[in-house]
């Protein structure tokens, strides 16, 4: 019987890669995607199509109200940043970030996994070509790992030790492409827009689109995705 893991699926191409990785190490994949009140809200219907696809077990999407909270341009009525330059997305933490998004979704996924019986949580994070977010770094991951082996009753009493997956961390936005490709992702059921348009087309000048093109032009691919610029 295949071991259980619980993988985080916004719907962007990072967690569709990460889900086909954990498919391809012989996981039974349960994808965990989230309605936390996201201005792209579009990415819960790639997010769907993409599980469906890569054949996972089972597909939970949870609310979860972050508007509430707001202080990111994800949840609150903040401009989106458009059009900043390969150095200025390098640099700084956006107003993109939303405030302890990845604990908030890792503390869910560790719930589950302790509920399902899996040990392996799959996050795609990503420290190369991303906008800088706190919660996307080798030492943040590791932290939340000895968090979640302290704070459950799996990890207490040894039945199970948690360990947090991040195939992606240290790869460039092309390399992850490209893996994706190699592993059968289409990337036509993913969506990376902060701030899609009416007519459904990617914005193509916030940051995630201009990530994502860059990605594929060094990856020598065509992006799949319609963009208004």
């Amino acid at each position: 019987m295949s071991p259980k893991a619980v993988v985080l699926l916004s719907g962007g191409l990072d967690s569709a890669t990460t889900l086909a990785i954990c498919r391809a190490q012989g996981y039974d994949a349960h994808a965990l995607s989230f309605e936390y009140g996201q201005r792209h809200e579009r990415e819960l219907d790639s997010a769907r199509r993409v599980a469906k696809a890569l054949g996972v077990s089972a597909h939970l999407v949870l609310a979860l109200d972050l508007r509430a909270i707001g202080g990111s341009a994800l949840t609150a009525d903040i401009p989106v940043p458009k059009n900043r330059s390969a150095q200025d997305i390098a640099h700084g933490i956006p107003v993109t970030y939303v405030p302890a998004r990845n604990t908030i979704f890792l503390s869910h996924a560790l719930g589950w996994a302790e509920a399902l019986g899996a040990a392996d949580i799959f996050i795609g994070v990503n420290v190369l070509d991303a906008s800088g977010y706190p919660d996307c770094r080798r030492q943040y991951v590791e932290a939340f790992e000895r968090l979640a082996n302290l704070a459950t009753r799996a990890g207490v009493e040894g039945h199970s030790r948690f360990r947090i997956h991040t195939p992606l961390i240290e790869l460039t936005k092309a390399a992850i492409i490209r893996q994706g490709v190699e592993l059968g992702v289409d990337f036509a059921l993913t969506w990376s827009c902060y701030e899609p348009g009416r007519d459904g087309r990617a914005c193509g000048r916030c940051d995630a689109c201009l990530l994502r093109k860059k990605g594929f032009a060094e990856a020598g691919l065509t992006d799949p995705l319609a963009y208004a610029a």
